[in-house]
């Protein structure tokens, strides 16, 4: 696979590690314990937090580079974290950008999102079209639970509307991505933390067009012209964890399946394959972190 331009594939490296590791960093950097005999008060409450945390990451990623594609992206680097858990600016393990509105049922939420690009040489579906390039997303998200309790325990509903944006084409404007999901959380403070859920991707026209439209003077023999159209583009399952491994070291992971089936643009000729899966694994440090404890 040939590799891309050296500031787009590091920016968006970055950019997606941050993602990842946001999505499966555990509450706590401590050293795991042996759990207690008998439950206590303490035990069953989780500790405090500290306000911010710094520290670094290497991961492997292993991306469908679409859904629908027969193809994958492969990706690996170091890359630095930061967490911030302040009353209303937050960078954490639920997302990262402003906190505008938290009650106990609902907290909304301005965060981001990010997927690595592809050459389209390296696409058969897509040869002599253009790239695909690392996408950033941006945008309001609304979470609702139905039981109040910390927001990163139990059953909750995300529905993020975000603005969708290509890195290596100077933030180019690639439409707008809803993506509704159910998701169960769990928790060992100190321990493990898991990740499982179920939802929908859904885009408007633009970025539909982004993914599978054929323009015709990209038409072949095998690649007949297409107009995509908005609408869902793929129904999506996931899962992630992270460990912690000492005090300092944490491992994470994350596995998500995506599935074409019944989506609007199924019969455009990018799509080669109806179901597909994003892997990927990495350890993160925390070398440095806040005597201060985050706020609620």
């Amino acid at each position: 696979m040939r590799t891309r331009p050296p500031a787009g594939a590091i920016a968006g490296a970055v950019a997606l590690a941050a993602s990842l590791w946001m999505q499966t960093a555990g509450a706590q950097a401590t050293a795991p314990e042996a759990p207690p005999t008998q439950p206590t008060e303490a035990s069953r409450t989780p500790p405090a937090l500290p306000l911010w945390e710094l520290g670094v990451l290497g991961f492997g990623v292993s991306q469908q580079a679409y859904p629908g594609s027969s193809e994958q992206v492969v990706r690996g680097l170091p890359a630095p974290f930061f967490l911030y858990r302040g009353e209303i600016l937050r960078a954490d393990r639920t997302g990262a950008g402003l906190r505008a509105i938290r009650t106990p049922e609902l907290e909304l939420d301005i965060g981001f999102a990010a997927s690595f690009g592809s050459n389209s040489s390296d696409i058969e579906a897509r040869r002599g079209m253009p790239d695909l390039g690392t996408l950033v997303e941006f945008g309001p998200r609304l979470k609702w639970q139905p039981r109040p309790g910390p927001i990163d325990e139990g059953v909750r509903l995300d529905l993020p509307l975000r603005g969708v944006f290509d890195l290596n084409d100077r933030l180019a404007n690639r439409g707008v991505a809803f993506e509704p999901a159910l998701i169960l959380e769990r928790q060992v403070p100190g321990r493990w933390s898991w990740r499982a859920s179920a939802g929908a991707l859904l885009g408007d026209a633009r970025l539909a067009g982004h993914l599978y439209s054929v323009a015709p003077a990209f038409a072949t023999a095998d690649r007949p012209a297409y107009d995509a159209r908005a609408g869902l583009i793929a129904w999506r399952l996931g899962a992630s964890f992270s460990r912690n491994l000492t005090a300092d070291l944490r491992l994470f992971g994350f596995l998500r399946i995506d599935t074409a089936a019944g989506s609007t643009n199924a019969s455009s000729p990018l799509v080669d394959r109806v179901t597909g899966a994003s892997a990927g694994v990495g350890l993160a440090y925390t070398f440095m972190r806040s005597g201060r404890s985050a706020a609620d």
